[in-house]
């Protein structure tokens, strides 16, 4: 599944800014288009989530004749300049995706429909909690909750484990510790790790330039790394009132740690290919070189697909505060400008009925919001011989929140290029964090 977090930027500041050369979708319908039928568009950017709503959307169809729910597929890299171009040319689709970073600005600018008052209120009922809050502003929903992320895991190559002498469990309740005084990670990393003479990082011969396979995928990603690193130790990555925080002292130090695995330890690929791609790291792993990559249920269906190797999925590493994980969501808009308001509301109402969401979970696409599909999620996935539930049960420990308010476009922006400067090892730690917070919180006086 193509990575779409929402702490990847959804795009510069400005929803109604006119980019030119809109990208070209992908359309399909579900069926053919009776010509008394009105046709409601549904845009997102996930294949395998857009292949289980052609299956919802022929059941919708079925018992609402009078509606044809046409599906466009716009890739992730492209996603948000189109949404932009579209929404400012009043040629946006009537029902479409949005994350937590973009939706607030839309939402501000008037262009999404007020779910809490477009849908009935037991259509509401069922919802993940967490999905919901994250896309709600001023009391308003913003958005049909459609995928709820739990928290992140780590998978793991079974053959790379076993060719250094560890099982499964062995990586199952791994610490890490920035003093190094109750550290176990960085241990068994160096013995996962090898350059191309086949040595591993912790003998004498070590050549950390020159590696054939990866420890771990230790990197500037919000998601799977950072904001777990951060929460884990005791840190916040934006505080109450929204404000960037992360450069406290415990922050600075989850960013070391990190930036150590990288640079120093050298157990994890090279920013200089992980800030510039970021599905690097899941391309090693799919590739048997590298043997733990941590990630979030975003990647099942990926990882399923294509491993040629055993594998298996633990828990995430435990810090000082315990193991705690960063959660997200993603929300289906609509359209506030739709020229098919009632028929819109009604594809709406479907999408967040648990008839309509069971689709998502059934396929093993990926993890609905709506509660009530979420077991049929877990049982594809059981079917599939996978336990899913290290993704849930780090739950228990606590979460830490996705980037939230109207400015995260801006931020992410302003600070991104700092922080790959750190994690490249251009810039000390400690400045380039101070600077880079500094950075995103100029972002929201501006």
């Amino acid at each position: 599944m193509a990575k779409r977090s929402t702490i990847i930027a959804a795009g510069v500041a400005g929803v109604l800014l006119v980019i030119a050369g809109a990208v070209t979708a992908l359309n399909f319908s579900s069926s053919e288009s009776s010509s008394d039928a009105t046709t409601v568009t549904v845009r997102l950017w996930d294949e395998q989530v857009a292949a289980a709503y052609e299956k919802s959307f022929s059941a919708f169809e079925r018992d609402n004749p009078d509606i044809q729910v046409g599906v466009e597929i716009v890739p992730w890299d492209d996603y948000f300049e189109k949404l932009r171009t579209d929404v400012a040319g009043a040629g946006a689709p009537d029902v479409f995706w949005v994350d937590g970073g973009s939706y607030p600005a839309y939402a501000d600018a008037g262009a999404l429909l007020d779910i809490t008052t477009a849908l009935p209120a037991d259509a509401q009922a069922g919802w993940s909690a967490p999905v919901v809050a994250q896309y709600t502003r001023d009391a308003t929903l913003w958005g049909v909750p459609q995928l709820a992320d739990p928290g992140i895991a780590v998978y793991y190559n079974a053959d790379l484990l076993g060719d250094a002498g560890l099982t499964a469990d062995d990586v199952s309740a791994l610490t890490w510790d920035p003093t190094g005084d109750n550290d176990t990670l960085i241990g068994v990393l160096q013995k996962l790790t090898k350059d191309y003479n086949g040595n591993t990082a912790d003998s004498a011969e070590f050549d950390g330039s020159n590696l054939s396979q990866y420890g771990y995928n230790a990197g500037y990603d919000l998601q799977a790394m950072v904001l777990n690193y951060l929460a884990s130790n005791g840190a916040q990555f934006q505080d109450e009132s929204n404000q960037y925080a992360f450069a406290s002292d415990a922050g600075i130090a989850s960013f070391q740690y990190l930036v150590d695995l990288m640079n120093k330890w050298q157990v994890a690929p090279s920013a200089a290919d992980t800030n510039t791609n970021g599905d690097f790291s899941r391309e090693q792993f799919l590739q048997g070189k590298m043997a733990l990559f941590q990630s979030g249920v975003y990647n099942l269906a990926n990882v399923s697909a294509g491993a040629n190797f055993d594998w298996g999925v633990v828990r995430l590493p435990s810090g000082p505060a315990g193991a705690i994980s960063g959660v997200d969501g993603i929300a289906a808009a609509g359209n506030a400008a739709s020229q098919h308001p009632a028929e819109t509301q009604r594809v709406l109402e479907w999408l967040g009925s648990a008839a309509g969401s069971e689709f998502i979970g059934a396929s093993g696409a990926a993890s609905p919001a709506v509660l009530a599909a979420q077991p049929a999620y877990a049982a594809y996935w059981t079917s599939e011989n996978v336990d899913i539930s290290p993704f849930y049960d780090v739950l228990a420990a606590g979460t830490a929140p996705a980037p939230r308010g109207a400015g995260w476009p801006a931020a992410e922006n302003a600070m991104r290029p700092l922080l790959d400067e750190v994690f490249i090892g251009r810039t000390p730690v400690d400045s380039g964090v101070r600077a880079a917070q500094n950075a995103a919180n100029a972002t929201q006086t501006e």
